[in-house]
């Protein structure tokens, strides 16, 4: 290799090396200054060279770096990160350089450096900026305001004062943010006279509201506790601006003095101005405002009322229970609903007592409500009310309180819920006890560990019982589910026997096939051979059969059916099977008019699956499709289809 090629080699290395410390390296070392100050001098260095050496100065510059810089301030290009790299340099020369800079400059240049100006807060520039007030520029004039009233000095403060008086249209508004600006700055230090004073002249402007507004706002928290008499004042207020800004800066501040002071002049307010100091109180969340609150939730125009309800849970006390509990009871209903919303959105334990002492009231009307509110709730903890309310005396009650446990209770509660079946005599009542059972064994990771306990009970159940946990067994599944229900399907009894051949006929695993085929042979009702006929053509669903095992299930099935809805139901199951004969099936139904539809369908989805395998039988098969179907999904389907197997064909 020849050295000059070595030479370029190395040199190429030790750039990249020295790239990849610059990339990582985020903060040049101090001893760069010359070098970036050097940059920023060069009539040579690009415009990215200057702009990355003025972010490096921003990092590390010193008094050495403010000439350099400040000769940049003029230049329309790098005058913004000759700005952002002067400002961080803590050095009065910066800020003589800025103002030097304001006699100078015009345009947008110069509008910057007013604006670091005001960043820096230099107090020695006011004059200066106030002189630019009234500048032509209105830009200009813009940024001496918002950098007056970032030095924020009572000079400064007095220069916009001057201007308030003979400002006009957006410099009014710049010279107002100005004085803002001015009074955070003289309260946040302390000066609480001077922010006041500013702030009282603002909110006594003839301006807009969001002056009007900040300012009230203002002078109310720069006042301290002195403020709540100002708050109140305009709590009274006809100007709704100055009303709502009232009550905007009382959920800034503390203390029931402030509550109180609200609360007293609720029944003095018309009905809107109302709505939003309740809806105040509630933001607080002091409990001084409750008796207030129950008072208007009691009486008052109904929006006033719903707002106070909903007032309630914000504050979150349990004195607001009683109030709560008896508005439940309100003739008007959207009162009742607000009443019972509030009390489910009420926080602790005292909260689900007193609702579970609601459930032992002797209204069924407070029952029933205090069953909803455990469910919202989910109160899991209030199963031995809701068992004791199972058994009792009130017809309406009991099975709500049934189907409350199924939604809250768990599998431990199942021997429970079983013994609420069997006491049961009512149908209502042996209807929520089954769907009851239904939802707690389902909640468990394995359902048909629990079938035992169900078919324990079947020898001595009566009839109704019977045909409940039968039922629940369906849904349980398994096994041992199975062989109860196959048994009871024999039963003496014609609602066990109904009970069970419907538990069959929804059976969701393919091992009750067989049951359900012998009863579509051999039943003698007709309804039974229908409904076990449809229950083993929806079992073809099973995703644990084998292609070959539905093909044989949907032949069974063919053989026995008669009615068209039935063709269709096989024609639907008849698509999930990937076979050349499912296929030949469903095409010999595509010439009769009451199943040509679900045919199309059937026939395009066994296409898609055996295109490959079967290209010839699934062109002849889709030819016929696309003569018999106007379907658009299922044209768009055997196009595509079609198009796969004439190219497997070799046409």
């Amino acid at each position: 290799m020849s050295k000059s090629r070595i030479h370029i080699i190395l040199i190429v290395a030790l750039l990249l090396a020295g790239s990849a410390v610059s990339f990582a390296q985020t903060v040049p070392p101090k001893e760069d200054q010359g070098k970036l100050i050097a940059v920023i001098k060069s009539e040579d260095a690009t415009h990215k060279e200057k702009v990355d050496a003025c972010r490096g100065l921003a990092l590390i510059g010193t008094r050495e770096a403010i000439a350099p810089l400040a000769a940049l301030l003029g230049d329309e290009k790098l005058s913004h990160m000759a700005r952002y790299a002067l400002e961080p340099i803590r050095n009065p020369a910066v800020d003589k350089a800025f103002r030097e800079a304001l006699g100078k400059l015009k345009g947008m240049p110069l509008v910057g450096v007013i604006g670091s100006v005001g960043v820096r807060r230099d107090a020695q520039a006011v004059g200066a900026l106030a002189a630019m007030l009234t500048d032509s520029d209105t830009q200009v004039a813009a940024a001496a305001a918002r950098a007056l009233g970032s030095i924020g000095t009572s000079e400064a403060a007095a220069a916009l004062q001057g201007q308030l008086a003979v400002a006009s249209g957006v410099q009014r508004l710049n010279v107002c943010e100005g004085l803002f600006r001015c009074a955070e700055t003289a309260a946040a230090e302390g000066q609480k006279q001077q922010a006041i004073a500013i702030y009282d002249q603002l909110r006594k402007l003839d301006s807009p509201h969001q002056v009007r507004g900040g300012a009230l706002r203002g002078a109310i928290l720069a006042r301290g506790g002195d403020g709540v008499a100002l708050l109140r004042e305009h709590v009274r207020s006809d100007d709704y601006i100055l009303f709502s800004a009232a009550c905007q800066t009382a959920l800034e501040m503390t203390g029931a003095e402030v509550t109180r002071a609200l609360s007293a002049e609720l029944n003095q307010l018309p009905a809107d101005n109302q709505i939003l100091v309740v809806w105040t109180l509630g933001k607080r969340g002091d409990a001084t405002a409750l008796p207030a609150l129950f008072a208007l939730a009691k009486k008052s125009d109904t929006a006033v009322r719903l707002e106070a309800i909903r007032a309630l849970p914000q504050i979150d006390d349990v004195s607001a229970l009683p109030v709560l509990v008896e508005l439940l009871g309100d003739a008007d209903t959207k009162i009742s609903q607000a009443a019972q919303d509030s009390l489910a959105a009420l926080s602790g334990d005292k909260t689900d007592a007193a609702i579970m002492a609601m459930l032992e009231s002797g209204r069924t009307e407070q029952r029933l409500a205090a069953l909803e509110l455990m469910g919202r709730r989910r109160m899991t903890k209030s199963i031995p009310v809701l068992l004791k309310a199972a058994s009792g005396a009130d017809a309406a009650v009991r099975p709500a309180a049934i189907k409350k446990i199924g939604e809250l209770g768990s599998i431990k509660d199942l021997p429970a819920l079983l013994e609420v079946l069997m006491r049961a005599t009512e149908s209502q009542d042996i209807d929520a006890a089954e769907r009851a059972l239904s939802a707690v064994c389902i909640k468990t990771d394995n359902p048909q560990s629990q079938a035992g306990k169900l078919t324990s009970l079947l020898a001595r159940a009566k009839p109704e019982q019977k045909a409940g946990l039968l039922r629940v067994l369906s849904i349980v599944g398994g096994p041992e589910a199975l062989n109860a229900v196959r048994a009871a399907a024999n039963d003496a009894n014609g609602l066990v026997s109904d009970a069970a051949v419907r538990a069959l006929c929804s059976w969701k695993t393919a091992d009750a096939a067989p049951d359900l085929l012998a009863l579509a042979k051999t039943s003698a009702q007709p309804s039974r051979k229908t409904a076990a006929l449809q229950g083993y053509i929806t079992l073809v669903r099973d995703d644990s059969l084998s292609a070959k095992q539905k093909l044989t299930m949907c032949k069974q099935a063919a053989e026995l059916i008669i009615r068209n809805e039935d063709k269709k139901l096989l024609l639907g199951v008849l698509g999930t099977v990937p076979s050349v004969e499912a296929l030949a099936m469903a095409v010999t139904h595509l010439n009769d008019a009451a199943t040509k539809v679900e045919a199309s369908f059937a026939v395009a989805a066994i296409s898609e699956k055996i295109v490959e395998q079967h290209p010839q039988q699934v062109t002849e098969a889709l030819q016929k499709v696309l003569q018999t179907t106007d379907n658009k999904n299922v044209i768009k389907i055997a196009r595509q289809t079609l198009a796969k197997a004439r190219k497997g064909a070799g046409r």
